[in-house]
């Protein structure tokens, strides 16, 4: 099933800094809706690197990353940061 952009320009400079088709997808199509306003979203949770591993590693169970058991925890941090 194809997702629809709604914003393709803000899409395809999100996909050229490096995020994933789904985060730039995502907050493409925030941007694009009038109701929601992603740029004030945000910073509730601390940094990662304040996070314990283990919380970290429910993190990745939670958005299914693959691999997490043998990761350390800065590979965690990239891992999530990535997705």
């Amino acid at each position: 099933m194809a997702k629809s952009i709604k914003d393709e320009e803000t899409y395809d400079a999100l996909r050229d800094e490096g995020m994933s088709k789904e985060k730039a997808a995502r907050i493409a199509n925030a941007k694009a809706n009038d109701s929601q306003q992603p740029s004030k979203k945000g910073g509730k949770q601390p940094p990662y690197e304040e996070w314990s591993k283990e919380d970290l590693y429910e993190r990745a169970q939670e958005i299914g990353i693959d691999g997490r058991s043998d990761m350390t925890k800065d590979e965690l941090i990239e891992a999530l940061r990535s997705h």
